[in-house]
């Protein structure tokens, strides 16, 4: 497969390559590596509904939307506090 050029800034790529370095990866494997183990919007949706299913099939569990909306908030006001934002 041919390689493709992306321009990113001179300090994001510093910064990339000594990840990948520590990671004992080239920087070229190393961002082959992440796109590989990142997933799309799409795919996160698709797990998160496959993850519903699962748990209304073995328990029930089946939040109303405005509940799936309460629980998202709850979530990312956790997240805010442990990052400190």
């Amino acid at each position: 497969m041919p390689d493709a050029n992306i321009r990113i800034p001179e300090e994001a790529r510093d910064r990339l390559a000594a990840i990948a370095a520590a990671e004992g990866m080239s920087l070229r494997g190393y961002l082959a590596h992440l796109a590989q183990s990142l997933l799309t919007p799409a795919e996160r949706a698709e797990r998160a509904e496959q993850a519903r299913a699962a748990l209304n099939e073995w328990n029930g569990y089946a939040p109303t939307p405005g509940e799936q909306e309460d629980l998202d908030d709850e979530l990312d006001r956790r997240l805010a506090v442990v990052s400190g934002r």
